[in-house]
């Protein structure tokens, strides 16, 4: 029987994380693993939230997707293609990435952020 609550805590406790890492060839420097906890995703597929954990090093990403973030630990650069300064994330820092950002993710100091990620 599934759960009829509509309030859906972030508690990781059953949760068994799925590793991972960026494509080898979005990869621009270091050797970045991930961790995910996906804590809830949507019936039609759409719509995923968790948390998300990088090691240091540096990738090419492309948002085809929507996704509100909030970091809870690390420091991450993101760099947009076409923006001189780069956004510095510490934690405490919120932000939305909307569809068509392109540029490099950099994780200086291991990143672990809250997300919400909305599917075109």
């Amino acid at each position: 029987m599934s759960d009829p609550s509509r309030f859906v805590p972030f508690d990781l406790t059953n949760i068994v994380p799925e590793d991972g890492e960026p494509e080898a060839d979005r990869v621009v420097k270091g050797a970045p693993r991930f961790r995910t906890w996906n804590v809830e995703e949507s019936a039609d597929g759409k719509t995923f939230s968790g948390i998300w954990e990088a090691t240091p090093g540096i990738w090419r990403v492309s948002y085809d997707e929507w996704e509100f973030c909030s970091i809870l630990a690390g420091i991450s650069l993101l760099h947009e293609d076409g923006v001189d300064a780069p956004h510095r994330l510490n934690a405490g820092d919120s932000f939305v990435i909307r569809p068509g950002f392109t540029g490099l993710w950099e994780v200086v100091e291991t990143t672990r952020k809250l997300y919400v990620i909305r599917m075109p």
